[in-house]
């Protein structure tokens, strides 16, 4: 099976035809998925602005990150569900496009960046956890990060207008 025919089943499956053809359901699902997005970028924020050197509220980077991080999952979670709600409801159009494909590869590599800070800079934390400003790996972490999910929101707000329709 290749990948043409498993979208090609997905849009042709009736959840993706009720999304599709249920006049609420895309703005409601859309709206979810907005909503998760803002609360993951802005859980990370508070964190990479930390790690970049601002103080947050005398918190520590690694109060921040315990505390935010669990909001910061649930977040994604939704983010994740309702994505794929809707990219099933065209998912041949969606697979198509190159602004979803980057906006892909973009949390794929904000995924990366914050497995290499998990192995790297934090592993070390209590060394500077109080420290203004953090260390270099840190700091290059906690920019990217911000780059990183900066550009999915401007990927996927880029979709809506990319978008054709199969």
């Amino acid at each position: 099976m290749s990948l043409d025919t498993l979208f090609q089943t997905l849009y042709d499956s009736q959840l993706a035809t009720t999304i599709r053809e249920n006049t609420s359901a895309f703005p409601w699902i859309e709206s979810v998925h907005v909503l998760a997005i803002t609360l993951v970028f802005g859980t990370i924020c508070i964190v990479d602005l930390r790690l970049l050197g601002y103080a947050s509220h005398r918190r520590s980077a690694r109060t921040l990150i315990a505390e935010l991080l669990p909001y910061t999952w649930v977040a994604f979670a939704f983010a994740v569900v309702t994505g794929a709600l809707l990219f099933t409801s065209n998912a041949v159009a969606y697979a198509h496009n190159a602004q979803f494909q980057w906006k892909m590869i973009a949390i794929a590599a904000a995924g990366i960046n914050m497995g290499i800070f998990h192995l790297t800079a934090h592993r070390r934390i209590v060394d500077w956890d109080d420290a203004l400003p953090p260390p270099l790996t840190a700091r290059i972490a906690g920019a990217s990060s911000l780059l990183l999910w900066t550009l999915v929101i401007v990927f996927g707000r880029w979709i809506g207008f990319t978008l054709s329709i199969f």
